[in-house]
């Protein structure tokens, strides 16, 4: 037996061990949770991937499946219907509905309110208005889109601007897009990796950010809610927490939740002042869940867990480097008994579980180890169950062929999970199923540009769209529609 045939096997019986103790929204994926083939076969899907051109200008930017279309839109370089060139790096994203009429199946797929975040690092500059920039020296932010189903552009606009590096986020049910910094910059801090001059900048980042749908970002960061290297936020109106993951890339990252001190299903929006916390497993204290400094926990593998609170979610890191005050945060739960994850990205809430990916999570195959950064596998999706507070491994990478660094996710109607690919050879978006299949639904075609990250995948209100987002310098938008029943998703 081959030492992927042996690690799938292995993997197999965790599965099949972890679904006679679990049920709900797990029991599909535990009952054939190693349904993907490591040479990259899959028994779902909507059939194979072929180039299909983009209705925008005809060039090949995609493959698909047979019977889907596309339309680009928001081009880095081109320009908001306020005038505002567009920034590059579109990633994170959500739709909200903007038709108050109920939208019938086979007419025409009506109007969503995009809210897009772009990513970009250091201190080049605010777009839009400097007069309302959190940070004029800051390039990052948000820009909402007015879009119907087959992405033609009504209305664009600057939403939030002078942020730094906003990367995923998470679409709030009173209505609002909740834009994470995953970064510590600020001129209290040393330069980050890319060199770039901090005392530049004349604000502190790290923090997250409310963003009402179609309306103006608040320019007042949440600082109770850490500062720290965010990436993806996800509200739970059951355990009025919002979980928030962690893209420490280097060092260890952590799982997080922030308790605010009132319900924003009655006010409306997030309060500063609440509580930070950190999950841990109980009784193990420190747990690697990574597979970087122990072993990867088996797919099925089930954990009671308990919170730990930050006590100082803002810390005072003035003069520290970049490296001491990434870790601020984190290092106070961690002395706390925190566990360990490699890399937390994208999320995504369904019912009252919230999934969310690890890039770099679990074991590396023989030969295929990647020592640029903490983390050494090709990717985890692990749940939490809000109020059982369990924590759950629902599906590891067996190869890049199969799942190569998972990023950005999102649920459709039947609760597949849509997966954005971070990879370096070739990118996917990948679908996987309530019974545990992993199948191919889109590669990225785009002429020398095969290596640029999906980002930012979103269900029109509607699901009858997936909006998407190719993640880089010169980044675009994507609409995509087609005949989604029976397929996956």
């Amino acid at each position: 037996m081959s030492d992927v045939d042996r690690r799938t096997f292995l993997k197999q019986g965790a599965a099949a061990a972890g679904a006679g103790l679990l049920a709900g929204p797990f029991q599909g994926f535990f009952a054939s949770a190693a349904h993907a083939d490591p040479r990259g076969r899959r028994r779902l899907g909507y059939g194979p991937l072929a180039p299909v051109p983009d209705l925008r200008d005809g060039v090949e930017r995609l493959l698909l499946p047979r019977g889907f279309h596309y339309r680009s839109f928001g081009p880095t370089g081109a320009t908001l219907t306020d005038g505002t060139t567009i920034p590059g790096r579109h990633d994170g994203m959500a739709a909200f509905r903007h038709d108050t009429r109920p939208v019938r199946r086979g007419r025409r797929r009506g109007r969503a309110v995009l809210v897009r975040n772009h990513e970009v690092n250091g201190p080049v500059g605010a777009f839009g208005d400097l007069a309302s920039a959190y940070d004029e020296a800051a390039g990052g932010g948000t820009t909402t889109v007015v879009v119907d189903g087959r992405g033609n552009v009504e209305r664009s606009f600057v939403s939030l601007n002078g942020t730094q590096m906003n990367c995923s986020g998470g679409p709030m049910p009173w209505g609002s897009w909740i834009t994470c910094e995953e970064t510590v910059n600020g001129p209290d801090v040393g330069d980050d990796f890319t060199g770039q001059d901090n005392s530049l900048l004349t604000q502190k980042h790290g923090y997250i950010f409310e963003v009402p749908a179609g309306g103006q970002g608040r320019r007042e960061p949440i600082r109770n809610a850490g500062r720290f290297a965010h990436e993806a936020a996800e509200y739970d109106k059951r355990t009025n927490a919002l979980y928030l993951t962690e893209d420490n890339f280097g060092f260890a990252s952590g799982f997080y939740r922030y308790l605010p001190p009132t319900s924003p299903l009655r006010t409306g929006h997030l309060d500063d002042g609440g509580r930070l916390q950190m999950l841990a497993v109980a009784g193990e204290p420190n747990l690697d869940l990574s597979g970087v400094t122990a072993p990867a926990p088996e797919v099925g593998s089930s954990y009671p867990v308990r919170w730990v609170d930050i006590d100082d979610p803002d810390p005072d890191v003035d003069g520290f480097t970049n490296d001491e005050a990434i870790v601020a945060v984190g290092d106070q739960g961690r002395a706390k008994g925190a566990a360990i994850f490699a890399r937390l990205e994208g999320a995504a809430m369904h019912g009252p579980v919230v999934y969310f990916a690890s890039t770099q999570g679990g074991q590396a195959l023989p030969g295929e180890e990647d020592p640029s950064g903490f983390g050494q596998g090709f990717g985890q999706i692990w749940a939490y169950h809000t109020t059982r507070e369990r924590l759950f491994l629902l599906f590891e990478s067996p190869s890049r062929e199969v799942l190569d660094f998972p990023d950005n996710i999102a649920t459709s109607r039947t609760g597949t999970l849509v997966i954005c690919e971070d990879g370096d050879e070739g990118n996917y978006l990948r679908g996987l199923t309530r019974q545990g299949s992993i199948f191919d639904f889109a590669k990225n075609n785009i002429e020398g540009r095969t290596d640029d990250e999906f980002a930012g995948a979103t269900f029109s209100p509607d699901y009858e769209t997936l909006y998407v987002n190719i993640q880089a310098s010169n980044g675009l938008t994507f609409a995509i529609w087609g005949p989604w029943g029976g397929g996956g998703f």
